[in-house]
């Protein structure tokens, strides 16, 4: 598979999971500094990890956020919970990730988590409100 493919591959299953306006976002402020980032993390974790076959997308987003509380990313989990809208991943089951993670990842950091998927939500059910 060429750069190309991959990119193509990355930029589809990346605006699935996150949005057309998020990436959209993303790449209009791209600068020359982080152009090159935005392209590899778009063929790299997009276009070679989330598009392969032995897991789907669904639990690929579990897993990513179980791995972002755990290391106590906030911006990237934030964006992935809001991405569960996109992925079919439910609150019910956010909350069992973070409850797993609190054993094996530490209860500080899941407590954490925990306010920013709570704060993620609130958003989320203000934007849902607004549209009707």
């Amino acid at each position: 598979m060429d750069d190309k493919d991959l990119y193509d591959r990355g930029m589809a299953v990346r605006r699935s999971v996150l949005g057309d306006a998020h990436v959209d976002r993303s790449l209009e402020r791209a600068t020359d500094f982080d152009a090159d980032f935005q392209e590899f993390i778009t063929k790299t974790a997009w276009g070679q990890i989330w598009t392969r076959p032995g897991l789907d997308i669904r639990t690929r987003s579990m897993l990513t956020i179980a791995m972002l509380a755990a290391l106590g990313k906030d911006g990237e989990l934030k964006l992935h919970i809001r991405a569960t809208r996109n992925t079919g991943v439910t609150r019910d089951e956010v909350k069992e990730i973070l409850m797993q993670a609190a054993v094996y990842a530490g209860i500080p950091a899941a407590n954490h988590a925990i306010a920013l998927a709570r704060a993620v939500y609130a958003e989320m059910d203000d934007e849902d409100a607004r549209k009707g």
